[in-house]
């Protein structure tokens, strides 16, 4: 073993630049993986800690399983069971402040961008916690209008007791007179600002609603506790969690959805890393053919060889997994710098570092060295196989190897038929099926389809540059080995895949997504909350904003939206209430299944939905089927009367129902989004006047107009695609290694050629310029490979997407063609820039000495 390391370490050290570019490839996957790996945990932390770091510490907290609030009346069942100590009930909402609400400076940092208002019993939740008074006093039950805040916060706003502090509310914006200040918070999450239970049920325009209880117990033996709590659980019945809040789920639903999407790309890193790492040993067994047989003469036996080649692997694994795990950990440092912002901003949840688990970190190592290992199998057990007296013969064309790619050809011309068919089917399943078996298949058939390509593109470069017998030489270069040029155009395949897909998909996705946002929010004025993202944050208006607005003269229509939060078994949904009538008069759904004008009227006649594109999705849901929502009062049968799509919950599994039954099933009647009309031919400035004057009374909302909101979301739209486009580039670098990797090892094994092409009259431009054309066919057939993968792949994930609900507008991936067309031809040209300097730079006299 030790003399297997030593040979593989000097062969390393000797060929460096081969053995960083192989390295390379190893790191680029293990960087996308590792990286994006450990970001979604450090998101899902910082929710997590912002939803239950109000929990405190208590023998237990019980909320509802649906998230929303529930009747006071549940605190009056609790107190029944036997060993309760003390129990209190809260209503803890979140309170999203709007940008500079606080200091009024946008050229600052905001540092409070929101609040967790709690109204709380004041006798019943001293008997459970200690809330140690550092100055003032505390609440007392008569209190109205008071509130009691950390000192950490007193400190931010410069507020000592009886200071005025200003918050939005349902009602507009309240006045709080500071009673009292605790201790600077150390807990993470939002700042706490204690009020009356009443106080925040009137604040909050929830009477008579809660939504945690908290209890200690009055033992400490743990039988006993089990068994109080079971009896809690038992009176309380199954609608309610037991545990910490059960927010924000839907969200981190489709924050792991992501992660998924995101991992599909680092495999297809990974997977043109293989393809690099097999080339690159393929490749060098054959260069080192005279080698190994010389190591056989003098005693090496099978295994020995066998094990020396995968001893290289495993050395250049190791190295690129370490390198990528190195650059990973930065990634998600760099990633989650630049959204930290972003979610504090527009979710108001802080964000860590990444999170690194050992179970993370070890897949990690096992996929990078793992990889290169396989990669490097078949190359080691060839060479193994080699006897000394074959391998000291100089090569000759063999037979059996075009009749294997003749085989090859056949099978992968069936598999690329088959994936058209599944294409065609619009089945899910087969069209997943069908992207890999496309892949697959132009693998297989690509050795074959090297020269016909190679001498199409050959003839054409002859034309245009004259270069007639230059090109020539490097076409027949690629063509004397068609399956190291395939598997060289597999890999920048791939790369150039993703990028022709993304375009097809970012543009099908942004087309639907438009036509959503002008449909939906295209009104003359719209009411938008601080955070879109995570609804339950927002503290909305009670319903007197709107009928205000209705009584403006110059307004026409105006429509708001509700929201709640729901399960239908273990799959947490949004649930938006609309008004059946005024809806569809300024704003409007994008619908898939069923009719507008009947589905908005059966929603006014008792417990109908109509559920969006995900929903429906996920559930398996289709018009006429029926779905058990968990609501405030207990499971109800909701009858699916359409499938259709909004802009903002377009991605969030949602329920649209009627307001009225949101108000009696959940007991919600707080508008989060409101919109409005004006009249024809009314003077819009007048206008502007009088509804800017209603808004101020409400800052915790941002008025805008429909058309500027549209404007908006679309520079959103191109700067993120951009930016995906972006880290798309990234993940075609391998097909750059790739190219380099084949033509440095091109040189090298063509010395002795190169020194007889410059001592027949050859001169180094010429020589540089052959090196030039070949990696530019090596491109050119690439790219072929990679535009036909990627406008099959373009379509299976529109067609998938569309198949999973969300809103999306077929269109041909222009940009993406473009995009890759010029990246293929523009890493064909720098991959050729090291091994042409190389051929151009060898000493004629010793090329032809080369052995």
């Amino acid at each position: 073993m030790s003399l297997q390391l030593t040979l593989a370490a000097r062969y390393m050290n000797g060929r460096r630049l081969r053995t960083v570019l192989t390295t390379l490839a190893v790191v680029f996957g293990v960087l996308l993986t590792f990286g994006v790996n450990s970001i979604l945990p450090a998101i899902s932390q910082a929710f997590r800690a912002n939803l239950l770091a109000v929990a405190g510490q208590v023998d237990l907290t019980v909320t509802h399983k649906a998230g929303t609030a529930f009747s006071i009346d549940a605190l009056d069942t609790v107190q029944t069971v036997e060993g309760i100590f003390a129990v209190s009930g809260s209503l803890n909402r979140t309170v999203n402040l709007p940008a500079d609400y606080y200091d009024g400076d946008p050229a600052t940092l905001d540092q409070v961008t929101a609040l967790a208002l709690v109204g709380i019993n004041p006798e019943a939740a001293q008997s459970l916690r200690a809330f140690p008074v550092v100055s003032g006093r505390f609440l007392v039950d008569v209190d109205a209008g008071s509130a009691i805040i950390s000192r950490s916060l007193a400190e931010v706003l410069e507020l000592e007791v009886g200071d005025p502090l200003s918050l939005p509310t349902t009602q507009g914006q309240a006045e709080l007179s500071i009673v009292g200040i605790l201790p600077a918070r150390t807990l993470p999450g939002n700042e706490e600002i204690l009020v009356t239970l009443s106080e925040a049920q009137r604040l909050l325009n929830q009477p008579g609603q809660i939504n945690a209880l908290d209890m200690n117990f009055d033992t400490l033996d743990e039988d006993r506790r089990a068994k109080i709590q079971a009896e809690v659980e038992t009176a309380l019945g199954p609608d309610y969690h037991l545990g910490g809040l059960a927010s924000g789920s839907e969200l981190l639903t489709n924050l792991k959805i992501g992660q998924a999407m995101i991992n599909v790309l680092g495999a297809l890193g990974l997977f043109m890393g293989g393809f690099i790492v097999f080339n690159t040993f393929r490749t060098i067994v054959t260069e080192r053919r005279r080698d190994l047989a010389m190591l056989r003469a003098v005693g090496a036996d099978r295994r020995m060889i066998t094990g020396l080649i995968l001893t290289e692997s495993v050395l250049q694994g190791v190295a690129g997994t370490a390198a990528g795990l190195v650059l990973g950990y930065g990634f998600g440092v760099v990633v989650l710098g630049a959204l930290g912002r972003t979610f504090e901003q527009y979710m108001h949840v802080r964000v860590g570092g990444p999170v690194v688990s050992l179970a993370l970190l070890v897949a990690a190592v096992a996929v990078g060295v793992g990889l290169t290992l396989v990669a490097g199998l078949l190359p080691a057990l060839k060479a193994g196989r080699v006897t000394p007296l074959e391998a000291l013969r100089p090569p000759v064309a063999e037979v059996r190897a075009a009749r294997a790619e003749g085989a090859a050809f056949i099978i992968g011309a069936v598999l690329i038929g088959l994936a058209l068919a599944a294409l065609l089917s619009r089945n899910v399943g087969l069209l997943a099926l069908g992207g890999v078996i496309f892949l697959i298949g132009l693998v297989l058939a690509g050795p074959v389809l090297v020269r016909p390509i190679a001498n199409t593109f050959g003839a054409l470069a002859s034309r245009l540059t004259g270069q007639q017998g230059i090109v020539q030489l490097a076409e027949g270069n690629l063509t004397r080995q068609p399956t190291r040029a395939a598997v060289t155009a597999s890999a920048t395949m791939i790369g150039l895949a993703v990028l022709v897909m993304a375009g097809g998909l970012l543009t099908s996705v942004s087309g639907g997504f438009l036509d959503a946002l002008e449909r939906s929010l295209g009104s003359d004025y719209l009411f938008v909350p601080p955070a879109i993202a995570v609804w339950g944050g927002n503290v909305g208006a009670a319903p007197r904003l709107a009928e205000e607005l209705r009584a403006l003269p110059s307004v026409e229509a105006v429509s708001t939206l509700r929201v709640a939060t729901s399960l239908a078994g273990d799959l947490p949904f949004t649930v938006l209430g609309i008004d059946p009538v005024n809806y569809p008069k300024v704003s409007g759904l994008v619908f898939q299944k069923g009719d507008p004008d009947s589905a908005y009227a059966s929603l006014a006649d008792g417990r109908n939905l109509i559920a969006n594109g995900p929903l429906a999705a996920f559930a398996g849901l289709t018009p006429g089927d029926d779905l058990r929502l968990l609501t405030a009062e207990g499971e109800q049968v909701y009858r699916v009367v359409a499938v259709a799509n909004d802009y903002l919950n377009a991605k969030i599994a949602t329920a649209y129902i009627s307001q009225a039954s949101l108000a009696t099933d959940f007991n919600v009647t707080e508008d989060v989004l409101l919109q409005a009309n004006l009249k024809p031919g009314v003077d819009r400035a007048e206008a502007d006047w009088e509804v800017k004057g209603l808004a101020a009374q409400y800052p915790q909302f941002r008025l805008i107009a429909g058309q500027e909101y549209y404007d908006e979301n679309k520079r959103i739209f191109d700067a993120a695609f951009l930016g995906l486009y972006a880290v798309l580039g990234f993940l075609a670098i391998p097909s750059l290694v790739a190219m380099l990797n084949t033509l440095a090892i091109g040189v090298i094994e063509r010395t002795r050629e190169i020194g007889m092409v410059r001592a027949v009259g050859a001169t180094r431009q010429q020589v540089r310029r052959m090196v030039v054309f070949e990696a530019l066919i090596l491109a050119a057939l690439g790219t072929s490979f990679g535009l036909l993968s990627g406008l099959y792949l373009a379509r299976l994930a529109v067609d998938s997407l569309g198949a999973a609900g969300y809103p999306v507008r077929a269109s041909f991936p222009w940009m993406g063609a473009v995009l890759a067309v010029a990246i293929g031809m523009l890493f064909g040209g720098l991959a050729a820039v090291i091994p042409a300097r190389q051929a151009a730079k060898l000493d004629i006299v010793a090329a032809l000495r080369y052995e």
